[in-house]
C-alpha cells in the first residue's frame, strides 16, 4: 500500500521523509524545504487538522513522541548541538501559514558552534520563525498581510532560498540511516 503523505495542500515526496510513528497514526518527520537554521526539520501528522485542539488524544501524543525521538536524530547528526527550539504555530494569528498542525525543531547551539543565532541573538529567532513559511508565494502573502496590518515595511527573506530536491533528498537519507544506526543500539 503507497500511502500519499500531506502536509496541508502539498504533497510531501517520500525521499524528504526520515521519521515515521511505529503508531496507525502515522506522525511523520520530514526536513524543510526553507530551514531556518540547520537540521530545521518538521513534524505533522497524519491526519490533516489546523489546531492543537483538533487533535484527538492519541494522535497529540503521537506526534509528540515522534518530536522527541527527532531530538534524538538531531543530535547525533549536529553533535554540537546542546539545545532546541520546539515551536507550534497554532492557529493563522500565530504565525501558522499551513492550516495543518507541524511542530519545528530547530537544533540549536552556541554561537561559538556555528549557530547563527547563538548567544546575544537567541530571541531573533522567534523572528524568523513568524515570518517562515514553506514556499515563497506564502511568504510573500504573509509579509503582505504584516505590512498591511502593521504599517510596517517587511522586507522580503531573500537570504532565505528553496532548497533543491536533491538537497533535501540527501539530508533525510542520512537522518534515516542515523535512525536505522540508533534502533541498532
Amino acid at each position: 500500500m503507497n500511502i500519499v503523505h500531506r502536509f496541508g495542500q502539498f504533497i510531501i515526496p517520500k525521499t524528504n521523509i526520515f521519521c515515521l510513528s511505529p503508531n496507525k497514526i502515522g506522525s511523520i518527520a520530514f526536513v524543510n524545504l526553507r530551514p531556518i537554521v540547520p537540521g530545521h526539520v518538521l513534524v505533522t501528522t497524519q491526519r490533516i487538522v489546523p489546531l492543537v485542539e483538533d487533535l484527538t488524544e492519541e494522535e497529540y501524543l503521537d506526534m509528540w513522541l515522534l518530536v522527541r525521538r527527532v531530538q534524538t536524530i538531531l543530535k547525533v547528526a549536529y553533535p554540537k548541538t546542546t539545545a532546541f527550539n520546539i515551536a507550534v504555530q497554532d492557529g493563522k494569528d500565530a504565525g501558522q501559514s499551513i492550516a495543518h498542525v507541524h511542530v519545528h525543531i530547530l537544533p540549536r547551539s552556541s554561537m561559538q558552534d556555528g549557530d547563527p543565532f547563538g548567544g546575544e541573538k537567541n530571541d531573533e529567532i522567534y523572528e524568523k520563525l513568524e515570518k517562515w513559511a514553506p514556499t515563497t508565494l506564502l511568504v510573500d502573502e504573509k509579509q503582505q498581510k504584516q505590512n498591511s496590518q502593521n504599517n510596517l515595511n517587511v522586507p522580503n527573506e531573500n537570504e532565505r532560498i528553496d532548497r533543491t530536491e536533491e538537497m533535501m533528498t540527501n539530508e533525510a537519507t542520512r537522518y534515516r540511516q542515523i535512525l536505522s544506526d540508533l534502533k541498532k543500539k
